[in-house]
């Protein structure tokens, strides 16, 4: 395949995979630039969609847009091309994330040895679920592949134990109780919630609240917001959860687009494993409280999120723009 045989279509294919990718309250900030001359995918943050109250730092949009770098780069892969990424190119210009060169045809042994091509199939398949998972434990084998995953990207994955995660739902809880009085948190998770037969392509849709707690401690947002939602079921959640603490030795904006990449590439392999995958940052969100939310005893330096992993029910995705809105060609 030459690398002049990247046409239009097969452009557009391959952002429309990349944008498969999660994002908090799945508002989608990226944008890509493909340049037909140099043959390469540019990634901006798309501001515009930031969250100046949840969000005020951008950390969490960088996860997001770096969930569709690595997607890119798995389609590229998959589609028989070797990408090769650079991150943060132009220090004048911090919304420019990343730059994706297709080189031409993929090595075999480069693509075995990066194992992006087999997470293909999971691309689309990977949705954030919002349902009771079963107390069914995760083999430490599954566990062990999740934890390789991240650190092929530069990210590193653990397991707390018992205390930790108790203290990771106290804390989570805590994050609940401010936000319900904070006027601001509730307007700005309003905003990207939509309810009844309202049509959009962004935010998350009413079928994907997933049901009330009637029980259990489990650390999934309520998009409902205190709101009666007509026809919602309540059920019964996990006590103790599988939790996964995804984190970085550093806190800077590449730290950010290394554990975006190392978080979608572990939710991805999950969703391989057979596993139900949901993100959860509301004790991430307030500074005091991501501090707490570490483990002293850990090298870890920063935790980046928080995953609630298990076995549940398959859930239907929630919308994307079209790719015409997230996409110029040059």
């Amino acid at each position: 395949m030459s690398v002049r045989e990247l046409d239009t279509t097969t452009v557009k294919a391959l952002v429309e995979d990349a944008a498969a990718a999660p994002s908090m309250h799945n508002a989608q900030p990226w944008r890509f630039l493909f340049r037909r001359a140099d043959s390469t995918f540019r990634l901006y943050a798309d501001l515009e969609r930031a969250m100046p109250h949840t969000d005020p730092t951008t950390r969490g949009l960088h996860l997001g847009c770096a969930a569709a770098l690595l997607n890119l780069r798995i389609a590229a892969t998959h589609a028989g091309w070797a990408p090769v990424t650079e991150l943060l190119p132009d220090p004048a210009d911090t919304r420019l994330l990343a730059v994706v060169r297709l080189a031409g045809p993929a090595p075999e042994a480069s693509e075995i040895a990066e194992g992006l091509a087999p997470l293909y199939p999971a691309i689309h398949r990977r949705h954030t679920s919002r349902q009771p998972f079963t107390d069914e434990a995760i083999p430490q084998a599954i566990k062990d592949t999740l934890c390789a995953a991240a650190l092929l990207e530069g990210g590193h994955l653990v397991f707390p134990g018992a205390w930790h995660v108790e203290t990771l739902l106290d804390l989570v809880h805590d994050a609940e109780g401010r936000d319900a009085m904070d006027a601001a948190a509730s307007e700005e998770l309003r905003q990207w919630t939509r309810t009844g037969a309202e049509a959009a392509s962004d935010g998350v849709p009413e079928y994907a609240f997933g049901p009330r707690e009637r029980s259990g401690r489990t650390p999934v947002r309520d998009f409902a917001d205190r709101r009666l939602v007509p026809g919602r079921a309540a059920a019964a959640f996990e006590n103790t959860p599988q939790l996964a603490i995804l984190g970085t030795a550093g806190d800077r904006q590449r730290d950010w687009l290394l554990a975006g990449q190392a978080m979608e590439r572990v939710l991805l392999q999950a969703t391989l494993d057979g596993l139900a995958t949901s993100l959860t940052s509301q004790a991430l969100e307030r500074p005091e409280l991501r501090w707490a939310a570490r483990d002293p005893q850990s090298a870890m330096g920063f935790i980046q999120m928080v995953l609630r992993i298990g076995y549940g029910p398959a859930v239907p995705g929630t919308p994307r723009r079209p790719v015409h809105e997230i996409l110029d060609i040059e």
